[in-house]
């Protein structure tokens, strides 16, 4: 396998996060200046499609929405979804080429 195919992802989902964390951080800054925010469906939507490192490394470092329920929970959740997915990657990637192979081919 070239550098390169193996490259590209990694890539894109450090850039993922990257937004991510640049999305909680500018809600935060919009927070403090009672400005125009971001909606928490938006954040949590960065976060599920695969950019929840740097969601929480944002919610910790920038201490925003730290405490607001059912934020948190939902984003810990995506967080647990991945870090699933993650795991069954590495340990059957196989079998989980082919689950995805069917959700894909079921849609």
């Amino acid at each position: 396998m070239e550098l390169s195919t193996l490259l590209t992802p990694f890539i894109l989902y450090l850039l993922l996060n990257v937004v991510a964390f640049c999305m909680y951080w500018w809600d935060k800054h919009a927070a403090i200046g009672d400005t125009w925010r971001i909606s928490e469906r938006t954040l949590l939507g960065i976060a599920f499609i695969g950019g929840s490192l740097g969601a929480v490394a944002a919610q910790q470092m920038l201490r925003h929405k730290t405490r607001k329920e059912p934020f948190r929970t939902l984003l810990m959740m995506i967080v647990t979804l991945h870090v699933v997915g993650a795991a069954s990657w590495l340990l059957a990637p196989d079998l989980m080429r082919q689950a995805v192979a069917a959700i894909v081919g079921a849609i």
